[in-house]
């Protein structure tokens, strides 16, 4: 466990624009921060930083929260391991009791694997470093690769000796199970159920995500063992923690310097990244020799718009991988090419080259990727209509999965010149692909809104009603993406002007009992109270349904206030020795709700009203730093969709114009709303009893309904009071 100090010392110590920027490029607007999301396909910057809240939103999906949510959601870990990820990058020492050998079993998978990794990092360095067979084969290898010893530990190279099972023997004598040995990829068994070793013989390559985190490792046989060997380099399977599709070779070493040049450099493998490195070129990755996915290049986008791809293939290499690229221009990218002279991968140029020439070709050489390609074509099709036909239609596709207009305008008009044709039959073979293009993707995006929506109404019903909430800390951690938040993240609070303006209409009559009820009007299921012994609030109001009905609004009303202004003083009373104290909001409302025998509908929303009352005393009570920092994420993501809303409870003008704050007037704003939330109450509850009237069974029935009659007046009584209370105008019966 983590101690309220520390856990105060490290979420003062992370600065949310820090700590966002590892993974997100950010540029400034206003007193804010800007930045493409990386938790949705985000192609214009929806992702804003708050450096004065310390939150982030993004406007698009919502996702969002303090530097602990962001991490957690990012990294996909629990509340606590997000915590010690910010006190390592701050410096800042946890002391934490050993953990139980219960509480040990029951270490989260995902971390679990992740150290493992860690673990075999460590040990293939060790390998490559303290044996004889990996100073001389090993070491021997990355030596005559051109690679100097800082770089090799700079990117933690290591290796695996070539014994069956030797990392396997030596992990399970370390105490690591064979459970994660399996699911990391480290090893498999063989059909006589012995381990073996996945990567023996090989030098390694681990593989980082952005925040530093081994989640693979790929082995390359060594040249001596090459000779009819299909395929050199092995990798680790697709596990919990990895997944080849979303990640870059060479990222979380490369971030820094993508932001500072803006550019990012795209080639195939992983000596061919390290090369570069050696060369002075920091800013570049590599799609570990597959082809480029959608979430690699998301990725990209995140820290520059600009991208070269390095080839050392031919004009079928490239041909061959039109595809990538035309999925890089899709997203928006400035795609240039390079090719490397006489056949040469950006590995063997690097060791014919100094980094001075290394860097100046890089420079120079670079070709905007849509001039290159109808150059090559054209040399193909020279003579021959159908090819030139064919060309153009090649071309057309690359220039319509362009976003941006103006950019195909410019490219559309530059091919034409090159292509000596009418600009016109340029423009309308790309505005027809274009178009073709849109109509997909909305055939896409509607089969995928289908395909949620029959994923929604599986959902399980939230005990005590309300909305689905997101899962606990122990169930996102498991999640691809991150999880999205309760209904209440889209709802934006009526102003006082509005305020009383919708209240529900309850008709006054009540039918006789000998009436006929209309058909539809008759309530489905048994008759009776909704409520319970722990429930005295909604006698008739259904549990299922109610974040539809007004006076949930009402309720998250008050709940918003309790999140922004709990620990604020709302005025003085005296107590029963007529000492004067101080009521704060959380304590009005819980007293308020009390005095009626009233509660919250939301299990949730009581949840933070008692914990609110419970630390309303201590010193240096935040209620919103409070809620937002709150361990469990149910409540910590409530409190954010609630205080990042920007919208004021209420607004007064004065004479003197001056607008007062919902802070300001707390002791106006306060009783106000609850005074709304109890008669929207009694309104629903007036409204639920007359449908109750309209079920035939009730009308035979003569003690339900003579029961039903008398809330009903109770109700109506309630009512009146309330009404007086607030100084309403009520026409009684």
């Amino acid at each position: 466990m983590i101690d309220k100090a520390t856990v105060d010392r490290i979420l003062d110590a992370a600065q949310i624009v820090d700590v966002v920027s590892d993974f997100v490029t950010l540029k400034r607007a206003g007193a804010n921060y800007k930045g493409l999301c990386p938790f949705h396909d985000d192609r214009t910057p929806s992702f804003v930083v708050s450096p004065s809240k310390g939150l982030c939103k993004c406007f698009a999906c919502g996702a969002g929260g303090n530097a602990v949510h962001f991490i957690m959601k990012h990294e996909q870990l629990s509340y606590p391991d997000a915590l010690r990820y910010l006190a390592r990058k701050y410096n800042i020492e946890i002391k934490e009791r050993e953990l139980s050998e219960e509480e040990q079993l029951a270490q989260n998978e995902r971390e679990s694997m992740f150290i493992v990794n860690e673990w075999a990092r460590d040990y293939f360095q060790q390998q490559l470093y303290d044996t004889v067979d990996g100073r001389a084969i090993g070491m021997a290898y990355f030596r005559s690769r051109g690679f100097r010893d800082d770089i090799i530990r700079k990117f933690q190279l290591g290796y695996c000796p070539a014994g069956w099972d030797t990392c396997a023997r030596e992990a399970l004598s370390k105490g690591y199970k064979e459970e994660y040995l399996l699911k990391t990829g480290l090893c498999f068994k063989r059909e006589n159920g012995r381990l073996q070793d996945r990567f023996q013989g090989r030098v390694i390559f681990p593989v980082h995500t952005l925040s530093g985190k081994i989640v693979a490792f790929g082995g390359r046989v060594l040249d001596a063992a090459t000779k009819g060997v299909n395929v050199k380099y092995q990798n680790s399977p697709e596990s919990a923690i990895y997944s080849k599709k979303k990640e870059l070779y060479g990222l979380y070493l490369a971030k820094q310097a993508i932001v500072k040049h803006d550019l990012c450099f795209l080639v195939e493998g992983y000596t061919d990244v390290i090369s570069m490195h050696q060369s002075g070129v920091e800013n570049v990755v590599s799609s570990s020799g597959t082809a480029l996915t959608n979430e690699q290049i998301r990725m990209i986008h995140r820290f520059t718009e600009n991208i070269t791809v390095l080839y050392d293939g031919d004009a079928a290499g490239i041909k061959a991988s039109e595809r990538g690229i035309d999925m890089l221009l899709a997203e928006g990218m400035n795609v240039k090419l390079l090719l490397l002279p006489d056949g040469d991968d950006p590995d063997s140029f690097a060791r014919k080259h100094n980094a001075t020439e290394y860097q100046t070709y890089l420079h120079d050489n670079q070709v905007d990727f849509i001039k290159f390609k109808t150059n090559l074509l054209l040399k193909e099709a020279q003579g021959d209509p159908i090819k030139l036909s064919r060309l153009v239609n090649n071309i057309v596709q690359s220039i319509a999965v362009i976003p941006d207009e103006i950019t195909r305008s410019i490219y559309t008009r530059e091919t034409a010149s090159m292509l000596a044709m009418e600009e016109r039959l340029l423009v309308s073979a790309v505005g027809k692909q274009v178009v073709r293009l849109r109509e997909e993707k909305k055939k896409q995006q509607n089969n995928e809104k289908a395909r949620q929506s029959r994923q929604a109404s599986l959902l399980p019903a939230v005990p005590g009603g309300g909305a689905p909430l997101p899962p606990l800390p122990e169930e996102q951690a498991h999640t691809e993406a991150p999880p999205a938040l309760p209904d209440q993240a889209a709802w934006v609070p009526p102003t006082d002007e509005n305020l009383l303006g919708n209240e529900a209409h309850i008709p006054a009559d009540i039918p006789p009992v000998d009436g006929v009820p209309e058909a539809g009007l008759v309530p489905e299921g048994p008759i009776g109270p909704a409520g319970d012994a722990n429930h005295s609030t909604l006698t008739y109001i259904p549990r299922e349904g109610a974040e539809a009905m007004l006076f949930y609004q009402k309720e998250l009303l008050l709940v918003q206030v309790l999140i922004r202004y709990g620990d604020r003083v709302m005025c003085n009373i005296e107590d029963e020795a007529g000492n004067e104290k101080p009521l704060r909001t959380a304590e009005y409302i819980h007293f308020a709700l009390a005095e009626d025998n009233l509660e919250f509908h939301n299990p949730l929303h009581q949840q933070i009203l008692k914990e609110a009352t419970e630390h309303i005393n201590e010193e240096r009570f935040d209620s919103e730093r409070y809620f937002l920092n709150h361990p469990d994420t149910t409540v910590s993501s409530l409190a954010f969709a609630l205080s990042t809303d920007k919208e004021q409870l209420s607004k007064y003008h004065y004479k003197n114009q001056k607008i007062q704050t919902d802070e300001e007037r707390l002791m106006e704003l306060v009783p106000h709303l609850m005074s709304d939330f109890k008669l929207a109450i009694v309104d629903e509850e007036l409204k639920q009893i007359l449908l109750q009237l309209r079920n035939p069974s009730v009308l035979t029935d003569k003690e339900n309904y003579l029961a039903l009659m008398k809330r009903y007046k109770e109700v109506k009584e309630i009512e009146s009071a309330l009404a007086r209370d607030r100084g309403d105008r009520v026409v009684t019966q």
